[in-house]
């Protein structure tokens, strides 16, 4: 596995695999990584003859009052995971190189970016579709590939490569969860262990969700309630939206027609944990 720093040098790695005919597929991440990125790898290894894993903790889709300090990081640990799942390529750029100087472009996203996460960390998926569009440009991938444990970028990532004619294929893989359903997430591990027990609730919640759906309710206010008061039953647990959303708009919906997703930010604790789940009627 090649680690690789420079963007002239990931550039250049990649015109090379183009001409070779290699398709590129890309994983792009913040580090601090474990098994949900490593399914993200497989997938892509799958699907594509070369894969680059980037590690960036892009500075400018968190707020000033946000954890981009304290955002974990673990270098050593990230390689060996990506020379596990046998990686061609760890790319780790600096914040300096990817944001020189001067630099002051910025992508604005629309509606979609403005609601929920968008809602409660204004101008963030500014900052996801900026550092996103860079990446694409400096890597070239043929497909990229997003868990959807973060349900809102996906869409988000999806429009913008979309309105901005990238080239790129977009791959959406299911959340990985733990035993208990807790999704993934690199901000876990700031979870302590009594913390760890309360957080298994998200997926409770849901689930819960999901159920009556299945049971035929069709007023999303009265699944989104269910799912809120099974929350509140965990004193430790603090919720900052529960929604019933249209797949594509993000937009809530009053009644159930047509396949919803189910989304949610809590916190527990000081660690601030999002979930989603698409749910057909």
């Amino acid at each position: 596995m090649k680690i690789i720093k420079s963007i002239r040098q990931m550039q250049k790695w990649a015109d090379g695999q183009r001409r070779r005919g290699k398709s590129i597929g890309f994983v792009p991440t913040m580090g601090a990584l474990h098994d949900g990125h490593g399914s993200l790898m497989r997938a892509a290894a799958r699907r594509c003859d070369s894969v680059v894993v980037s590690i960036f903790v892009n500075p400018t889709q968190f707020g000033p009052n946000e954890d981009y300090a304290r955002y974990p990081r673990d270098a050593e640990n990230d390689a060996a995971l990506c020379r596990r799942e046998k990686m061609d390529v760890l790319f780790m750029p600096t914040a300096e190189a990817v944001y020189p100087e001067g630099h002051d472009t910025k992508i604005r996203v629309g509606r979609i970016g403005e609601v929920l996460e968008g809602a409660v960390r204004p101008g963030h998926f500014s900052g996801v579709a900026t550092v996103v569009a860079i990446l694409f440009e400096i890597v070239r991938p043929d497909v990229a590939f997003f868990g959807q444990k973060d349900y809102q970028q996906t869409v988000v990532v999806n429009r913008m490569t979309r309105d901005l004619n990238f080239p790129v294929k977009i791959v959406v893989s299911p959340t990985v969860r733990e035993k208990d359903g807790l999704a993934m997430s690199s901000r876990n591990r700031f979870l302590s262990a009594e913390e760890r027990k309360t957080a298994g609730v998200l997926f409770k919640a849901l689930q819960k969700g999901k159920e009556r759906i299945g049971q035929g309710e069709r007023d999303a206010a009265a699944v989104r309630d269910a799912m809120t008061l099974l929350i509140l039953e965990e004193p430790a647990a603090r919720i900052e939206y529960a929604v019933v959303a249209n797949l594509e708009t993000l937009e809530e919906v009053s009644e159930i027609k047509e396949r919803v997703v189910l989304l949610l930010a809590v916190r527990i604790g000081r660690t601030r944990l999002i979930d989603n789940l698409p749910v057909r009627p």
